[in-house]
């Protein structure tokens, strides 16, 4: 180990994890997802863990893979589809899920990280997702007043994320719709593991093109090389084949 660099997830995990603690991950299906950090969890056993992620992933990929070995006792999320064994879980009582609006959690990370406790949005107002909590009249950008619902932010006990390029000191760089819901996560973390395919020098990355700047990195590990999975695979016969 050389300052934030690790040779392994595994042993960018060591002493971070504990059962029943509270992980933001990163990801949006199967883009940009931190398989080798979700590996190192599932090799781990930890257990009774809660995840903040927008989706699980698929059946045995991401954090698919977790909800399998039963080391997940709540979602925090807000796409549930596509995934056999979470709704096998969740509908016979065994997997707590708190659904949570797309761009209120990604609000939710980048408020914890900001170090907001809470925040009122619209978005839930009259729904499900705004029982039990707290709502207040706002006037609104119209200039009418409308009721708000108040949504707490996310302090994670640790952040698990997949970045592009990284130099050594932790400044992460995102590939285009990879970046989605990682570089809120990787705020709200006590604790932010980054796993990348390239670690670069300090300098090699332009400053302008910096997503995540290394003051909320504290572990970095290689995580190439990848295969990239398809969620949906969708072709069209080729020319002369039946449709």
């Amino acid at each position: 180990m050389a300052g934030k660099i690790y040779p392994d997830a595994g042993a960018a995990l060591e002493g971070v994890l504990f059962d029943g603690m509270l992980i933001a991950s990163g990801g949006f299906g199967l883009c940009g997802i931190p398989e080798r950090l979700i590996d190192a969890i599932a090799a781990a056993g930890t257990k009774d863990l809660t995840f903040a992620s927008n989706n699980a992933g698929i059946d045995g990929v991401g954090i698919g893979k977790l909800l399998r070995t039963r080391q997940v006792r709540k979602m925090i999320s807000s796409y549930v589809g596509e995934n056999k064994e979470f709704e096998r879980q969740y509908l016979a009582g065994e997997l707590e899920v708190e659904f949570t609006p797309q761009g209120t959690l990604a609000e939710r990370m980048r408020a914890g990280g900001a170090g907001i406790p809470g925040f009122y949005t619209k978005t839930g107002v009259g729904t499900l997702v705004a029982e039990g909590k707290e709502t207040k009249v706002f006037a609104g950008r119209d200039g009418e007043s409308q009721e708000y619902v108040l949504e707490q932010g996310i302090f994670a006990d640790l952040a698990i994320v997949k970045a592009w390029k990284a130099d050594t000191t932790g400044n992460c760089v995102f590939r285009k719709t990879a970046r989605n819901f990682n570089v809120p996560a990787a705020t709200c973390g006590k604790v932010t593991v980054v796993e990348v395919e390239e670690i670069v020098e300090p300098g090699q990355l332009d400053p302008d093109a910096i997503h995540l700047p290394g003051v909320y990195v504290q572990r970095i590990v290689v995580g190439a090389p990848y295969d990239k999975q398809i969620e949906f695979r969708t072709t069209r016969p080729r020319e002369g084949e039946n449709a």
